[in-house]
């Protein structure tokens, strides 16, 4: 009688478990069905809104291939099928998964036969965010046709030094004092002071001003279009634009981000003037020089004392103040990042044909040698590192991180990084460092 009740109670617990799993297979088919026609609404808004703009800005369609992607499984959810078939029709949207060396970014990609916006899931909840987004990428698609395609951008070292990143910030508050007021010569006149600070710091650096420039032209001219296309009303852009700048003061550095907080806002007071004005400029445009003409600002001769007399409208001391101690944080850290990668052993991975993704908002300028990315990951024809800080050379031709602590034939790892080693590439021991070679 015994035994028959453990069977009984047996029986009834596989039933229960067999019920609670049908139950979970089909809680997860509808939530994933759920899940798929919220991406359904976020495409069809979007086409919708892009369709009523009907390509006035660019005199081009921006809607076009998108893939929403989710860098945890390269999970992929488009808008419309790619070229080769591998996209599966789920409703509306077409599903797959995107192979595991490419990597996931903000970015445009050539994939299976056509040019896509690519943007990392989760999209921000805000709607308009959203909007921004996703535009700011399809964008980038169509950027070469518009007479602006994607040039090399030059990295803003100067912008990680004391006074490179005072005087941008300098030039931020005022624009954030223009964004609050409502009074157009008000306006005008902080825009004024923004500039100045702008051309004082590129008299500061050598190179600043083209290398600022080709951030903007690429980047910011891409948030731009990003942000004015948005649907915010006037004082949401607005709203908008002075929190961008406030969070962009979260990021440790400037040097590759600032251009998508200066750029858009002085296009959207160009705007207001002159709705065009982005169909006047192309590669060869420098624009410094052209917002300032638009603006009639004239540079005076005795410049630094003009700044002088202006600077502390801007909370110049809070400013300052914060900038010495963070340049005495800074000291401290490279000297750290020093000896991690030039005196202890180290290994060395050549670029073949090198993806790499990073957070613009936390890259380290290293000395003359390179930058130290921070939060990185890099596949190449070796296999795909991910890392929380790595050296990357000035040139592009390698990538340096510390010592390997624990190696196998195809997992080796480190201090803060761990690297998934190809088949045919081994390790090897050269005097007392490392480096990656085909076998």
């Amino acid at each position: 009688m015994k035994n028959l009740q453990k069977i009984i109670v047996l029986i009834i617990t596989i039933s229960f478990l067999s019920c609670n799993s049908n139950v979970d297979k089909k809680k997860s088919v509808e939530n994933n069905k759920s899940e798929l026609q919220k991406y359904e609404i976020v495409f069809s808004d979007l086409k919708e809104h892009l369709a009523k703009e009907n390509g006035k800005l660019w005199n081009h369609q921006l809607y076009g291939p998108i893939l929403l992607v989710d860098e945890k499984n390269q999970i992929i959810i488009a808008n419309e099928p790619d070229s080769n078939k591998v996209l599966s029709k789920n409703g509306k949207v077409f599903t797959g998964s995107l192979p595991k060396e490419m990597l996931v970014a903000e970015t445009t990609i050539n994939w299976n036969g056509k040019l896509w916006a690519m943007v990392p899931l989760p999209l921000p909840k805000n709607h308009n965010e959203q909007l921004s987004i996703l535009t700011h990428e399809l964008y980038h698609r169509i950027q070469s046709k518009v007479g602006l395609s994607i040039l090399q951008q030059k990295k803003c070292d100067h912008l990680d030094k004391l006074d490179g990143r005072i005087y941008l910030k300098l030039e931020l508050e005022a624009l954030k004092m223009a964004l609050r007021s409502n009074d157009e010569n008000t306006q005008t006149r902080h825009i004024k002071n923004a500039l100045l600070f702008r051309a004082y710091r590129h008299q500061l650096f050598p190179n600043a001003k083209e290398n600022e420039n080709s951030m903007e032209l690429n980047e910011g001219i891409a948030e731009y279009t990003g942000t004015i296309l948005s649907n915010w009303d006037d004082e949401g852009l607005r709203n908008h634009y002075i929190q961008a700048i406030d969070t962009l003061y979260e990021n440790k550095t400037f040097v590759w981000s600032f251009a998508y907080r200066t750029t858009p806002i002085y296009g959207y007071y160009i705007n207001k003037k002159n709705n065009d004005w982005n169909k006047e400029i192309n590669n060869k445009t420098d624009l410094t020089d052209y917002i300032t003409t638009q603006f009639n600002v004239q540079i005076p001769v005795n410049l630094k004392e003009t700044i002088e007399k202006n600077k502390n409208e801007y909370y110049y001391r809070d400013i300052y103040d914060f900038e010495i101690e963070r340049e005495r944080k800074q000291k401290e850290l490279l000297a750290k990042l020093e000896i991690k990668f030039q005196s202890n052993p180290t290994l060395t991975l050549p670029f073949i044909s090198m993806n790499i993704r990073f957070s613009p908002g936390n890259i380290i300028p290293f000395k003359n040698i390179g930058t130290v990315y921070q939060n990185i990951r890099i596949t190449d024809k070796w296999g795909s590192l991910t890392a929380e800080d790595a050296l990357v050379g000035k040139m592009w031709k390698k990538a340096i991180v510390s010592e390997p602590t624990e190696i196998s034939d195809t997992i080796i790892k480190g201090n803060g990084w761990e690297l998934e080693l190809n088949e045919d590439w081994k390790l090897e021991k050269i005097g007392d460092n490392y480096t990656l070679e085909k076998k």
